[in-house]
């Protein structure tokens, strides 16, 4: 057994003759969309927000619950990203200006929860950090943002009985909001921590505002038990990595592809063993990369970077994990060996406690390393 192949062992280890091997022929897709769905898989990065089942959210503006087009095809150009659309920043986050009219009642928001985690179950996730907006939400109908935790947090610990997967849910807070309003989604994320809440993260354009005003803040949450994780790397440049892990001391760092630009913030990513949180499709369609064969996601692996593989916003962008996987394999020349160390890096890179994060690295390794799980 090569070193790809070893469970147990810190983040991926390169196959380097495998990794570049030819890419899968059309006729081996579904062979291998079949053996990544049977796969246990960890997404370490999902937004709700972008998660929505299309049908939900038809179903709700045709009965007039929410104020979006009732017509298919003009409710799917707002919501979801289509073949024409221009592919930068502004476009793909213009999907979420009509996605967040959607929370407009408590059963809403916890339906669309329910949903999003019954959909990873589905696809063969067994852990999903779940992370989701309560300024946002709360904002729809001027709900207490105490309110919006407590429905989101009672709605995940019910779909997580139900599905039998494992949440952790990720409060997050943007850079372009005011400091006060971050403040506040920390205090009330720290008081649901150990009940539904495992970390913050910062999102928002990282190359028209600053993260600095918000490090005090983080720094709390911080000392108060919480994971970190900041978006980085992704439409800002290296520098904005190295920010925050030296400023924020963030845990992991939300897609970071640009990382390799700056070598300092690539020698603290290893000193640190920081984890990043890669989305294929979503820095495709987002405009972060021309073609999914450019994606600098190898080259992080070679520079000895812990990389995972993750969604980010399935129903915007029409993805799964299992398709993720096999973006990896046909337009990067993974091979399915290499994808079993991208999930155990996942597990090992969660915020789950570390006892339980062990006992999810041997049911995982039980799975993925047993008898007949390839394809030749």
């Amino acid at each position: 057994m090569d070193e790809c192949h070893s469970p147990g062992r810190r983040g991926v280890v390169l196959d380097r003759e495998n990794l570049r091997g030819e890419s899968s022929a059309p006729s081996r897709d579904e062979e291998m969309l079949n053996l990544f769905r049977r796969w246990p898989k960890v997404d370490l990065h999902r937004h709700l927000e972008g998660s929505l089942r299309f049908s939900t959210i038809l179903e709700l503006a045709t009965s007039g619950r929410i104020d979006l087009p009732r017509e298919t095809a003009s409710l799917k150009s707002l919501v979801q990203v289509q073949p024409g659309d221009y592919r930068d920043p502004r476009t793909f986050l213009s999907k979420f200006d009509a996605l967040l009219r959607v929370y407009r009642s408590p059963e809403i928001i916890q339906r669309v929860t329910r949903e999003s985690i019954e959909d990873a179950a589905a696809d063969g996730v067994c852990y999903l950090e779940l992370r989701f907006t309560p300024v946002a939400m709360a904002h729809a109908m001027a709900f207490p943002l105490r309110d919006v935790i407590h429905w989101m947090t009672d709605a995940t610990r019910n779909a997580s009985e139900q599905t039998g997967v494992n949440v952790g849910l990720i409060a997050s807070v943007n850079r372009h909001e005011p400091v006060d309003q971050a403040e506040e989604v920390a205090r009330r994320a720290c008081e649901f921590a150990g009940r539904g809440i495992v970390a913050l993260d910062l999102a928002g354009d990282e190359g028209g505002f600053s993260a600095e005003p918000f490090i005090p803040t983080f720094r709390e949450a911080r000392r108060a038990g919480l994971g970190i994780t900041v978006h980085a790397g992704e439409w800002g440049d290296g520098v904005s990595v190295r920010h925050a892990l030296r400023d924020m001391d963030a845990d992991r760092i939300a897609h970071g592809v640009r990382v390799l630009e700056d070598p300092e913030a690539v020698e603290l990513a290893l000193s640190r063993r920081t984890v990043f949180e890669v989305c294929l499709t979503s820095n495709l369609l987002s405009g972060v990369v021309d073609r999914l064969d450019n994606h600098p996601l190898i080259r992080m692996l070679e520079a000895g970077l812990q990389v995972t593989l993750n969604t980010d916003d399935p129903g915007i962008c029409s993805t799964s994990m299992t398709q993720e996987m096999l973006a990896a394999v046909s337009s990067l020349g993974f091979s399915p060996e290499s994808l079993k160390g991208l999930i155990l890096a996942a597990v090992q890179g969660s915020f789950l406690p570390s006892a339980a994060r062990r006992r999810l690295e041997r049911e995982v390794q039980t799975v993925l390393w047993q008898d007949g799980e390839s394809v030749a």
